[in-house]
């Protein structure tokens, strides 16, 4: 039987994501409401500029005052979609102490204070929800929270930033350079006037904070994620990609080491193969492969990102939560029982493609290879070209340890026949 006093909900920001739940709560309500089970109402939205037209929403609606309106008492549910830290962390927690459930796409606060939010959130008898924190519109953080509790994951890996992709995937397929890559997704509205969040990994560390936290049942920080940004990716990164059958991609890599004692969560550019389902993520799509023990390999894939999608993810929450609050529950909290120990980025254990500029003479190639063997490196294949006096000696190794492949690089620039590195790539997805 449908209730009749409607659920009320408050919309912290209107921008492109905010609009558009505001949108579709407008144009679907009846859809929403037969799902929920009584009416949804939009009771008020916060906003920071209220002189700006908001088509489809009330201008009585409309307030600067964030914290009265999440103070108002009668509020069932609020949606977070402004970003950032604060205001946004004190605003979520007083929603919780005025009796309001949350839900969020703010992934830079989910990842810097999760814990502290879902504590609070505990403690008032509240939701906190944030699908859209990671990913867009994909599913991917219900799955791994609900669909996979019963499952022990393994791995997730994955390109959860459409920007990068945009980018490295018209450096792979037009040979343009990064800058000229970055222009165009500029130009067409994939990257933002100041793009450091993206091409930095910034955006992409903060989601696999909250994917490693989830998968592994341990509490992540995004300080516990190595970062490294993609814009010292090159043409000549992908000439030689492409002759190891690989292409590049900037990659979240959450992993459980092979012991079961300690996890990693990193974001860099690695070259994959192509036969990696993920090597065929085109454009500003995003895709996040999950291996557990159980289910094997799943993929999720679609847009990361955007108004409409972003907001999908929001109002699938938002259906979730209101359920919750008919039913008189909550859904999953934290789950962090397992108190995994982060291991620093030194103990990773990988691949690595390192290209090296040499002197062309006899007896160089015996000097790099020693090196390699002193600090524990195997070497896999080694490809030398060149004319002049000059070379180029590109090496992949076997698996080892980052610590090793730093000590190895460092002992390499000492020696007097290498020029130089021209760059050094992890190898990802065999």
């Amino acid at each position: 039987m449908m209730r009749t006093r409607p659920l009320k909900v408050a919309l912290l920001g209107c921008g492109v994501v905010g609009s558009e739940v505001a949108r579709i709560m407008t144009t679907h309500a009846d859809d929403l409401a037969a799902r929920i089970g009584a009416p949804v109402e939009l009771a008020g939205v916060a906003v920071r500029r209220p002189d700006r037209v908001r088509e489809g929403i009330d201008p009585a609606l409309v307030t600067t005052d964030a914290t009265a309106l999440v103070k108002r008492g009668d509020i069932d549910v609020v949606v977070e979609v402004i970003g950032g830290i604060e205001p946004a962390r004190t605003l979520i927690t007083t929603a919780f102490e005025y009796g309001a459930s949350v839900v969020s796409a703010n992934k830079a606060l989910i990842a810097q204070d999760g814990a502290s939010l879902h504590a609070a959130a505990e403690e008032h008898g509240k939701d906190l929800y944030y699908e859209a924190a990671v990913a867009g519109a994909i599913p991917l953080i219900r799955p791994l929270r609900e669909s996979l509790a019963g499952d022990k994951v393994n791995r997730v890996l994955g390109i959860v930033n459409g920007t990068t992709n945009f980018i490295l995937d018209a450096m792979d397929t037009t040979g343009a350079g990064y800058q000229e890559a970055l222009d165009e997704a500029t130009a067409l509205g994939y990257a933002e006037a100041d793009p450091t969040a993206d091409v930095e990994g910034f955006d992409a560390a903060a989601k696999a904070a909250i994917l490693a936290g989830i998968a592994f049942h341990t509490r992540v920080r995004l300080d516990d994620v190595y970062r490294e940004g993609m814009t010292e990716v090159t043409a000549a990164d992908f000439a030689s990609a492409k002759e190891m059958g690989c292409t590049i991609k900037l990659l979240a890599i959450c992993e459980r080491a092979a012991d079961g004692g300690s996890v990693t969560a990193r974001v860099h550019p690695a070259m994959i193969p192509l036969s990696h389902p993920l090597a065929n993520v085109r454009e500003a799509y995003n895709a996040v492969f999950v291996e557990s023990d159980a289910a094997g390999q799943l993929m999720f894939y679609g847009p990361g990102a955007g108004g409409s999608p972003t907001a999908s993810a929001v109002l699938g929450d938002l259906v979730a939560v209101c359920r919750n609050r008919l039913g008189g529950a909550t859904g999953p909290g934290e789950s962090a029982y397992a108190a995994l120990p982060v291991s620093p980025m030194g103990e990773v254990v990988t691949r690595y493609h390192i290209s090296l500029d040499v002197a062309d003479k006899p007896g160089v190639l015996a000097q790099v290879a020693t090196v390699f063997a002193e600090h524990g490196v195997s070497i896999d294949t080694v490809r030398q070209s060149g004319k002049d006096g000059e070379a180029s000696l590109v090496v992949v190794t076997h698996r080892a340890s980052d610590a090793a492949l730093g000590g190895t690089v460092e002992a390499l620039r000492k020696l007097d026949t290498v020029r130089g590195v021209a760059s050094i790539m992890r190898v990802e997805g065999e």
